[in-house]
């Protein structure tokens, strides 16, 4: 893999610093975390151009909205055009926007954007995997207690009769949406972590039902 120069990941880090808000889900921690899961991805695709997933790694989140907010399916596309703009004006390879600005717009599971270009389906799959595992869980529950969710329901906390609701229940969000990110990656790499991820969330939920109902 050709690594991206230096000044470039320093730009990238102020712009999205500036950019952030008070979301400890999605802050400049996260964008690390995204980058660095980006880079063992990168190394089953020499193919791929490591500056622009490095771009779309730490400028994917330049506006983020709330899981709840009824636009939030538009902040990717708004993410990649204030991107290319802030880029542009400090001379970012006008050949490389293009894709950039598509692995951004398709990063966003509400976007439902398909990835076309490895850059893309890289950078899904890394901002992905930061919603699995134990930093995923802890995000979970974060971000559920931002939204004023309850930790689970009180009688049925699996959901066996009931319809799952993760806006409601922060446990739900385990069956309803991460269990499907797995067999959404689009790396081999991806899928792999993606599981082993998963698998542990699996285990903790075991636990924390245990627990729930006292036995």
């Amino acid at each position: 893999m050709n690594h991206p120069s230096a000044n470039w990941q320093t730009r990238f880090i102020q712009l999205a610093t500036d950019a952030a808000g008070d979301d400890g889900a999605h802050d400049i921690n996260h964008l690390h975390r995204v980058w660095h899961t980006a880079e063992t991805l990168l190394k089953d695709h020499p193919e791929a151009d490591a500056l622009v997933v490095q771009a779309a790694c730490y400028l994917h989140d330049l506006v983020n909205l709330p899981k709840n907010d009824p636009q939030r399916h538009l902040a990717s596309r708004q993410a990649a055009e204030l991107a290319c703009r802030e880029l542009t004006a400090m001379n970012f390879p006008a050949d490389k926007l293009p894709a950039l600005a598509h692995a951004i717009e398709a990063h966003s599971f509400s976007a439902a954007i398909t990835p076309t270009t490895i850059e893309a389906r890289i950078v899904q799959d890394a901002d992905r995997l930061d919603a699995l595992g134990a930093v995923g869980l802890a995000r979970l529950f974060y971000i559920a207690g931002r939204m004023g969710s309850e930790l689970a329901h009180p009688d049925d906390a699996l959901g066996t009769q009931r319809e799952l609701d993760d806006k409601r229940y922060a446990l739900d969000h385990i069956q309803v949406k991460l269990a499907t990110l797995p067999a959404s990656m689009q790396t081999e790499a991806g899928k792999r972590l993606g599981q082993q991820r998963l698998e542990w969330l699996y285990e903790f939920r075991g636990t924390f039902l245990q627990e729930w109902s006292g036995s």
